[in-house]
C-alpha cells in the first residue's frame, strides 16, 4: 500500500487529467512515478513539463534517453523503471543480448557513436561525479554535443535517482 494518496485516473482533473490521458494514449499506461507526483499538483506539473521537454529534445534521441533511464534505474535498484525502460529498449529493436552488453559496457550500446559517448559520460558522472574532468567535456564537444545537451542528459539521469528514492520511500513500487 502506498504511503501517500495519489489521484486516480478516473478522478483526475485539469493538468493532471491532461497528463494522465496523454500518457495513456501515447504508451498505454500512466507510469507510476507520474501517478506518485499527482499527490502534488505543482510537482506533477514540473515532471510533466520535463517529460514533454525530453520527448521533444532536438539532440537527445529517444533510444539514448531510454538507455540512460534503464541504466540509472538498474544502478539504483529502481525496479519499476528498470523494467519499464527495458521494455522500451526491446520495443526499439534491441535484443536481450544487446541489453546485457549495455549493462556490461554502456559504450558498447547499439547506438550511434555520439550517443554512446554521451551514455558513457552520464554513467561515469552518476557513478563517480568527482572523476569527471575537462577531457570528458572535450570528448563530448568533439562529437558535437553542446553544454546544454550535456547538462540535459545528466539531469535526465539524475532525475531517475530522485524518483527512485521517492518511489521506495512512499512504497509506490508496491502499489503498481
Amino acid at each position: 500500500m502506498a504511503l501517500i494518496q495519489t489521484v486516480a485516473h478516473d478522478q483526475a482533473e485539469g493538468d493532471t487529467k491532461e497528463a494522465f490521458d496523454t500518457l495513456k494514449g501515447m504508451i498505454g499506461v500512466v507510469p507510476t512515478p507520474i501517478k506518485m507526483a499527482s499527490a502534488s499538483p505543482a510537482l506533477l506539473s514540473i515532471m510533466w513539463q520535463s517529460l514533454k521537454y525530453f520527448t521533444q529534445h532536438p539532440n537527445l534521441s529517444f533510444p539514448l534517453l531510454s538507455t540512460i533511464r534503464f541504466l540509472v534505474a538498474r544502478k539504483y535498484d529502481y525496479v519499476y523503471c528498470t523494467d519499464f525502460n527495458k521494455n522500451f529498449l526491446l520495443q526499439q529493436g534491441m535484443s536481450e543480448d544487446d541489453i546485457d552488453q549495455i549493462i556490461r559496457d554502456p559504450e558498447q550500446a547499439p547506438l550511434e557513436d555520439k550517443d554512446r559517448a554521451m551514455l558513457g559520460f552520464v554513467m561515469k558522472a552518476i557513478q563517480t561525479p568527482e572523476a569527471v574532468a575537462l577531457e570528458d567535456m572535450d570528448r563530448l564537444h568533439a562529437f558535437g554535443w553542446t553544454d546544454t545537451d550535456i547538462l540535459d542528459a545528466l539531469a535526465h539521469g539524475t532525475n531517475m535517482i530522485g524518483a527512485s528514492i521517492m518511489m521506495k520511500a512512499f512504497k509506490m513500487d508496491q502499489a503498481c
